[in-house]
């Protein structure tokens, strides 16, 4: 009889169990947060979990000097109703640390690893970018949250401390983020959209909004196939005063791409070996790889020379072949943009007309031209093309991504040109500061002295062949000279402002420019900042091209006449066994008017720039000005009263 029984309570047993797990919440699954307070958060939810960490060698009894491996995670969580376009955070590192791979997301200041970020840094999603919305995924943490694994070196911190940064936030525009909470050997923040942001974009579509910045590089898709596509990179210059000599453009390959073929500019290494010995060739086993550009994962891209603007098989693309020169538009607006076309050939698991990343870590640089920091490649909305056959048709790209660089502010020692003041009322020239430009061997100078005024025509000497002549005007001055003697600015572009007279209607000033680089400029410019009092009165310059910048209204635009447009290399003096090397120079005078600005204080500083650019580049000024009539002031403070003429702070003459 009990026998008869157990197939009918077996079956009653595998009911209820059925029916015990079916009803399981399924917000009591694997997926709950391990964090409560990311229940709450209707924005995104950013974590940083500090792992793990071991002593590195050399072993120091320095406990500040002690050297750490470490491994950490971030995460990214979106907790909206919506799609998280192109996410980029900020981690607020602050014991020294080198990263050394971030597994996930790639730096945007596009460092190369190792990277040295103990001031923080930025990372942005790669390859995902876009976080989806729970809603649209079922919850599927695969589309909503990136993992970043971090690991890198950091210093200082002794076991059993946690080095934690100061800060995680998001930075994307229209967010805001609290200070975030830490616990032990976690930090974690809630960032929520700001009720106070207005989107400009008032068309919005599922692509981000195309950026504003000194150059913006654009990466096109126009065709795709299954293993390749064809892209165009096209780079415009919106900066006023930015430019590029020569640009070289690096980027880095993340998914084993390699260029097969380019048009309108080309790689400086024609490298297949890398493809023949690398994963490519496993893949296209019957490939013929000796046609093949490059294979490098970080290749250096140049602009062709113009004698190849027409060549039928690299050349033949509008605003192409120009030898790299990309200059403000109102300069030249068709040299203020470059294009070129590349053939690329994808890998596994990227086999699909579809399945498209552009490179990332962009960089360009040029010759003695600003320093541009760029930002990670954004997906845009396709670029509309005119249709090439003429018809009344705009072609569509298959893909767009958009990179956006700008210029940034040369730190001290870190400018490439440098500027010297004289005055008719002293006969000595204040010139470059030490190491203005960096300092390569401080063994035998001082790196930190200030450097000895000089007479006007030491300034047409290399500096090497100036000790002679700065000892004697120091002993002539009654000025006691250091030792050892001050280095050298190590500067290649040398500028003097010089205030060459000062009468009741009006001033004139004197600008003369020094090359002393084996280089020649061609279409030079120069950029002058002036105090309100001063651009006020500007009136005319009388051997370059003067012109008011539309953008600024205290800015004076300076270039080299037609024919004149060429700051020369330094040369040979006469007798080159005894005479030094000769500068290349461009000189003018500046006249001013008194009309508008009957007060300007000549002497107290009104007279001097307050920045100075040569080809973008910002110059560095000298901290003080010259005296006259008992007036001592430093160009700082001079800056400083600039800054504040909004509040009519200006010192009185003597």
């Amino acid at each position: 009889m009990r026998m008869h029984l157990w197939p009918h309570i077996m079956l009653l047993g595998l009911c209820l169990l059925f029916a015990t797990h079916s009803a399981q919440d399924y917000d009591n699954s694997d997926s709950t947060p391990a964090i409560p307070a990311q229940d709450t958060c209707i924005g995104v939810f950013l974590t940083y979990t500090f792992i793990e960490r071991a002593k590195e060698f050399p072993h120091v009894k320095n406990a500040s000097a002690q050297a750490y491996a470490f491994k950490a995670q971030v995460t990214v969580l979106n907790t909206m109703s919506e799609n998280l376009k192109a996410w980029k955070i900020f981690i607020g590192f602050q014991h020294n640390e080198i990263l050394v791979n971030t597994d996930g997301a790639a730096l945007m200041d596009g460092l190369e690893f190792p990277a040295h970020v103990g001031n923080g840094t930025m990372i942005s999603g790669y390859p995902m970018s876009d976080l989806m919305n729970a809603i649209d995924t079922a919850g599927d943490l695969n589309q909503i949250q990136a993992k970043i694994d971090i690991k890198g070196t950091q210093f200082g911190v002794k076991p059993p401390g946690s080095p934690m940064p100061k800060t995680i936030k998001l930075v994307n525009n229209g967010f805001r983020c609290p200070v975030p909470t830490k616990k032990g050997s976690q930090m974690y923040v809630c960032c929520v959209k700001d009720p106070k942001f207005k989107n400009k974009d008032a068309n919005a579509t599922k692509f981000l909004p195309r950026q504003k910045a000194d150059l913006t590089i654009a990466y096109d898709v126009l065709q795709s196939y299954e293993n390749n596509y064809l892209a165009q990179v096209t780079i415009d210059n919106w900066s006023p005063l930015g430019r590029l000599d020569n640009w070289n453009l690096t980027w880095e390959w993340m998914r084993g791409e390699f260029i097969y073929s380019m048009r309108g500019a080309y790689t400086l290494k024609r490298d297949s070996a890398s493809c023949i010995y690398g994963q490519a060739a496993s893949y296209y086993t019957t490939f013929d790889f000796s046609p093949v550009m490059s294979c490098e994962k970080k290749p250096i891209i140049v602009d062709l020379p113009p004698e190849r603007a027409k060549d039928k098989d690299i050349g033949k693309l509008p605003f192409c072949c120009k030898n790299g020169m990309l200059l403000p538009s109102q300069m030249n607006e068709t040299l203020s943009k470059a294009i070129f076309q590349l053939q690329v050939y994808k890998m596994p698991p990227d086999l699909n007309r579809t399945i498209l990343y552009p490179p990332q870590k962009w960089k360009i640089e040029g010759e003695l031209n600003p320093t541009y920091m760029c930002g990670p490649p954004i997906r845009v909305s396709p670029m509309e093309f005119p249709d090439p056959s003429g018809l009344m048709s705009d072609t569509i790209a298959v893909a767009s991504w958009q990179i956006g660089c700008n210029i940034t502010h040369p730190t001290k020692r870190k400018s490439r040109c440098c500027v010297s003041f004289s005055a008719y009322y002293n006969d000595s020239v204040l010139p470059c500061n030490t190491c203005a430009c960096g300092c390569s061997d401080a063994m035998a100078c001082d790196p930190d002295a200030q450097p000895l005024l000089l007479p006007s025509e030491a300034l047409l000497l290399p500096f090497e062949n100036r000790t002679k002549t700065a000892l004697a005007w120091a002993k002539l001055k009654h000025r006691d000279a250091p030792n050892p003697l001050p280095c050298s600015d190590n500067c290649g572009v040398r500028i003097n402002w010089h205030i060459l007279s000062n009468y009741r209607h009006g001033w004139s000033a004197r600008i003369t420019l020094f090359n002393w680089k084996d280089y020649t400029f061609k279409d030079w410019f120069t950029a002058v900042q002036l105090s309100p009092n001063a651009f006020l009165g500007y009136e005319n310059v009388y051997s370059f091209n003067g012109t008011k910048l539309n953008t600024t209204n205290d800015t004076l635009f300076l270039q080299g006449l037609e024919g004149l447009n060429y700051l020369l290399p330094e040369t040979d003096g006469k007798n080159p066994k005894i005479d030094p090397r000769v500068p290349g120079k461009q000189q003018s005078v500046i006249s001013f008017t008194k009309k508008n600005t009957p007060d300007i204080k000549i002497a107290r500083g009104d007279g001097f720039p307050v920045k100075v650019f040569f080809d973008g580049v910002e110059c560095a000024l000298p901290d003080e000005i010259p005296q006259g009539h008992a007036v001592r002031i430093s160009a700082g403070l001079l800056r400083l009263l600039i800054v504040g003429a909004e509040g009519n702070v200006w010192v009185t003459a003597y």
